[in-house]
């Protein structure tokens, strides 16, 4: 006796344990279990620039935004491109509520975690700060299941005690915003100033002694 046929969209197996076809219906059902775990991005954000005295202690501040609860798989990592190099040194790790400074020179025993991740900062300070340490550090968060599109980048300029920039970038541009925004209410009250003496002269027009002090 011939068995009969299933449906086109149904399974079947071979006689003796063949292989299995599966119906549409659990393909779909796999693809939406598999499209239902979704990662976020962790968003790591650090200033562009920063102007350090030769001989005393930075700050580098790096903190991160992420979707996920803060876990004990989180961990950061700082790394070191020196100006004019092509590659970085790693010289900085936290996980677990562990600091695992590098040994290599010249950043030993001079780093200390300035962070929290609970509350999302992954800030390190260098203790001494000298010449060489001139360069881009970046600041590498990862939280799973989220992950980091692109890490913090911090462009470090070591310069003599007492000669930092007088007027920062930030500063310069705020005064300049200032500028402008004043200028445009100045700007703003002086024709509305002679808008309204132009209309005054209009509705008092034809009387000689208000034309008179009107000027006209």
């Amino acid at each position: 006796m011939r068995a009969p046929r299933g449906g086109g969209g149904g399974w079947k197996m071979a006689a003796g344990g063949g292989s299995v076809r599966w119906p549409c219906a659990a393909w779909l059902l796999i693809a939406a279990a598999l499209t239902a775990v979704q990662v976020s991005a962790v968003e790591v954000i650090t200033p562009e620039e920063m102007f350090v005295e030769n001989g005393t202690d930075a700050k580098l501040p790096c903190t991160f935004t992420s979707l996920e609860v803060i876990s004990s798989a989180a961990s950061v990592s700082w790394s070191f491109q020196p100006e004019g190099a092509a590659t970085r040194i790693s010289f900085f790790y936290y996980s677990n509520g562990k600091s695992y400074p590098g040994k290599d020179i010249p950043f030993k025993d001079r780093i200390t975690w300035a962070g929290d991740l609970n509350k999302k900062d992954a800030s390190i300070t260098i203790s001494n700060m000298q010449f060489r340490d001139n360069g881009t550090y970046i600041c590498d968060v990862k939280n799973p299941p989220d992950i980091v599109v692109k890490p913090g980048e911090i462009r470090v300029r070591v310069v003599e005690k007492d000669n930092l920039p007088a007027f920062p970038i930030a500063t310069v541009a705020g005064i300049a915003i200032g500028t402008v925004t004043g200028l445009s209410s100045l700007i703003s009250i002086v024709v509305c100033l002679v808008i309204r003496k132009n209309n005054s002269k209009k509705r008092y027009s034809g009387d000689p002694d208000i034309d008179a002090r009107l000027g006209m």
